[in-house]
């Protein structure tokens, strides 16, 4: 990939795979937060929500900053644009097949 940060593409779909810490990357589309903030709500403690924000943070997917004694994560463009860029691959494919098979002369009004 591009982005050296990024892990492979399946690590991130294996990382994002667990439930909890899908969980924890959509609240982290609403805007930086902490682990505290995260947890809230959640059915497992905060020290498990570090371990899951760990390992979306070794996939590529999220970065954190100290502020004070927190640590503020959010989602890293980085990580997103990769894997965003892979699946887009995807969605061009197919809408060239589409475009191609659009563009196919009409076989019954040639008879």
């Amino acid at each position: 990939m591009a982005y050296e940060k990024t892990a492979r593409i399946s690590d991130v779909f294996t990382v994002l795979g667990d439930p909890t810490r899908r969980q924890i990357f959509e609240r982290l589309g609403d805007g930086p937060q902490s682990v505290g903030n995260l947890a809230l709500n959640l059915p497992v403690s905060r020290p498990a929500v570090s371990q899951h924000l760990r390992a979306l943070k070794d996939a590529g997917l999220v970065t954190d900053r100290a502020e004070g004694t927190k640590r503020i994560y959010q989602i890293d463009p980085h990580g997103l644009g990769a894997l965003r860029g892979w699946l887009d691959r995807f969605w061009v494919d197919q809408l060239d097949a589409f475009k191609a098979e659009v563009e196919k002369p009409d076989q019954d009004s040639e008879a």
